[in-house]
């Protein structure tokens, strides 16, 4: 099976989990920026733990769900934002000012869009939750 995008689909399963009100989900195929964006989602306090399993058909996830978060999803197309432009998307991706977060690919490794913001850099919008 050929994904196009596995982020996408990563945070479409979590969504589709989490409404079904399940402890947990497991992802295939584990990346590298899954796991950033989940670690990033499990600092913020929205995701449980997660733990990479080796399998023989290839590494997949199984993230624990602690019922928090409403909406997450992959922003497409990847906008590009300067270090004080993140106000608009705020605006067009959350449903409130400071409700949520935006996850920013910077120069400095992916961080929330309010970590961007305090340390004045801008970069690629990756996903969303809230």
């Amino acid at each position: 099976m050929v994904m196009n995008d596995t982020l996408a689909s990563a945070l479409s399963k979590i969504n589709n989990a989490e409404k079904r009100h399940k402890q947990t989900v497991q992802i295939f195929p584990s990346t590298k920026l899954l796991k950033q964006v989940l670690a990033i989602m499990q600092d913020t306090g929205y995701v449980g733990e997660f733990v990479e399993v080796k399998d023989s058909k290839g590494n997949y996830l199984t993230v624990n769900l602690i019922k928090r978060f409403n909406q997450c999803g992959a922003i497409k197309p990847r906008y590009t934002i300067k270090k004080d432009g993140v106000e608009s998307f705020e605006k067009r991706y959350l449903p409130a000012k400071g409700f949520g977060y935006l996850i920013v690919s910077t120069p400095n490794g992916l961080m929330t869009h309010e970590q961007a913001f305090e340390k004045n850099i801008g970069g690629k919008l990756i996903a969303y939750f809230y």
